[in-house]
């Protein structure tokens, strides 16, 4: 399974952030995966955001719940995050994740005006 975040580098306070992951080499429907978002802040360690599995159930980090969205286009084998309000403490490599070893390359996300 190969894993491809895209999105905007820059992101301007207060606007949604919006990414997306394409997923390679396996379905995001019948893999028993948890199809993760994961940041980390310039830093930073690591912080778990959300998932999505494989039958669309969705779980949230409950620090960032309020904020934070994750669907998937099973037609595109793709799923998406779309983080609201964003400040520049959001300001971090975003990364796509599907459980140990299975990660994109990440994404640079900075947050300023």
């Amino acid at each position: 399974v190969q894993l491809q975040e895209s999105g905007p580098g820059l992101v301007k306070p207060s606007q949604t952030l919006s990414l997306t992951c394409t997923v390679s080499g396996g379905s995001i429907t019948t893999n028993y995966y948890y199809w993760n978002w994961i940041r980390q802040p310039p830093g930073k360690g690591l912080e778990w955001m959300g998932a999505i599995t494989y039958s669309g159930s969705t779980y949230y980090s409950p620090f960032l719940k309020s904020r934070t969205s994750i669907s998937r286009d099973t037609s595109k084998n793709q799923f998406t995050l779309q983080l609201g309000s964003v400040t520049p403490e959001d300001t971090a490599v975003y990364y796509c994740n599907a459980g140990p070893g299975y990660w994109g390359q990440g994404t640079q996300v900075t947050v300023s005006s």
